[in-house]
């Protein structure tokens, strides 16, 4: 009993600080308190988190499924360490839009309390033990995505997005639940080690299972913005509120990956006495590689052009879904905990340069071109300082964490033979490069234009964290990547 408490602590924190500030809300409408209740209650969260992680010492019991009714949560180290990460996301999200809100719209506290529940729906997806949980962790998390991107009801970019990720991502949905439902049929079963084992053994229904595998990687690889699915991410990301679309592309994106993460554990294992479609790993592989091959290449060559930051970093965002993709691909622990390390960089130097973008944005995306900051060194040195160090490192450029996140995907990818992928991977960041160090030259050798006045306050506060982050795990990559390690068991 002590230890079904300590496992769902973080979780029972979130659902109940959700309910109390709805009716908070509605009783008394104070954004003092619901603002700095959120972020103290997805502190309380880490801190329990982090925690609970130590006590129960992850390494040696990874699995403690067993304490929760009929296995529908599994708790494991790795499933922890993108809770955390999930936190930290919710904590800056709310730290950057308090200010935003109130230069652009108008501060109000349904704002912080969606943010609490896509961050619970986060937390469902990566502790999720079989389909149905993923499932309904996924819709938690995407719906109030769906309110978040069209959160600015007078602007028409913003309600648009709204309407757009809805409509998409219903469809997107149906995929997801359809394939669900083949999987059931061909393995009999919802949860992943039934699936896994029913895979293993070759006990299932081939052509079943190879359609709902196809239509389960549909589905998720339209949250992960993925190619062919990714052409709602830029007219979603550009549309909603620009916090918004900082949470979005980070957090968002590492709970679908790791959702991708536990299907392909339960898919990519060595099957017996095939014959059909699904005759050997390497297909579902190879599918996956050129997947991940196509979406880094069209992400980096579509941002190329773009003239709007806003919507660049949301191409970019695409390309670095298919770098994660990678870790997925290589299918083996150099891959898993390389993705841990990247969904957490990839965490503060998107998120860092999306809230400088919002410090200076007026209504409707005033203020975001690249023209807008020509010249902005002159006048803001500190933050194009600061903007340099978010874009070289989503570049790749040592000595910042981003360089060490690509490094290690592309070992995984290596070792487990796939250099073809590492090759395209390389060039995109080389592609990349191009926009990325183009911002730069901007905002110092470019002549100066006036209009971009930045905001001080608790945005610039997310600012700093992020900056010290990217540098630091730069610094000291190996500390984070055997952490990930130990906690994978």
């Amino acid at each position: 009993m002590v230890e079904e408490i300590y496992l769902l602590l973080p979780m029972i924190i979130l659902s109940v600080a959700i309910i109390v500030f709805l009716v908070v809300d509605g009783i008394w409408k104070n954004k003092t308190v619901n603002f700095w209740g959120s972020i103290i209650s997805l502190l309380l969260s880490f801190i329990v988190t982090f925690w609970s992680m130590q006590y129960l010492d992850f390494a040696h019991n990874p699995d403690y499924s067993k304490f929760i009714t009929k296995g529908f949560l599994a708790f494991n180290g790795f499933s922890y360490y993108f809770d955390l990460i999930f936190f930290f996301a919710g904590i800056l999200t709310i730290l950057a839009s308090r200010d935003y809100q109130r230069a652009n719209y108008k501060e109000l506290n349904e704002f912080y309390t969606l943010v609490l529940i896509s961050t619970f729906g986060m937390t469902i997806i990566s502790h999720s033990n079989n389909l149905l949980a993923l499932f309904l962790g996924i819709e938690t998390m995407s719906l109030s995505f769906y309110v978040l991107a069209g959160f600015f009801r007078k602007s028409q970019q913003s309600v648009e997005a709204g309407i757009k990720y809805f409509l998409l991502g219903a469809f997107a949905t149906g995929f997801l639940v359809y394939g669900i439902a083949f999987v059931y049929g061909a393995t009999k079963s919802i949860d992943f080690s039934s699936i896994a084992l029913a895979v293993q053994s070759g006990n299932f229904t081939s052509i079943y299972l190879a359609i709902g595998i196809g239509l389960i990687f549909i589905g998720l690889s339209f949250k992960v913005a993925a190619f062919p699915f990714h052409q709602w991410a830029p007219d979603v990301y550009t549309g909603a509120p620009t916090t918004v679309s900082a949470f979005m592309s980070t957090a968002g994106k590492a709970s679908a990956i790791f959702a991708l993460f536990l299907v392909a554990k339960s898919i990519l294992l060595p099957m017996h006495g095939l014959e059909a479609t699904l005759k050997t790993v390497a297909n579902i592989q190879t599918i996956l590689a050129v997947i991940s091959a196509l979406t880094m290449l069209v992400g980096n060559f579509i941002a190329l052009v773009q003239k709007d930051v806003k919507r660049m970093l949301a191409y970019s965002s695409v390309a670095h879904a298919g770098y994660l993709l990678m870790g997925i691909v290589a299918n083996n622990p150099e891959g898993w905990n390389a993705i841990g390390f990247y969904a957490l960089a990839y965490l503060f130097m998107q998120f860092g340069a999306f809230t400088i973008l919002s410090l200076g944005e007026k209504e409707d995306n005033k203020f975001n071109t690249i023209e807008d900051y020509y010249g902005f060194s002159k006048k803001h040195p500190f933050l194009a300082g600061t903007m340099s160090v978010f874009m070289l490192s989503l570049a790749g450029i040592p000595p910042f964490a981003g360089f060490f996140g690509k490094y290690f995907l592309f070992l995984s990818a290596i070792k487990a033979g796939y250099l073809w992928l590492t090759i395209i991977a390389v060039i995109s960041s080389i592609i990349s490069m191009y926009y990325y160090i183009g911002l730069i030259l901007a905002m110092y050798f470019k002549e100066q234009k006036e209009g971009i006045e930045p905001r001080f306050g608790l945005p610039f506060v997310a600012v700093l964290f992020c900056l010290f982050a990217t540098i630091l795990f730069g610094l000291i990559p190996q500390y984070v990547i055997d952490f990930t390690y130990l906690l994978l068991g």
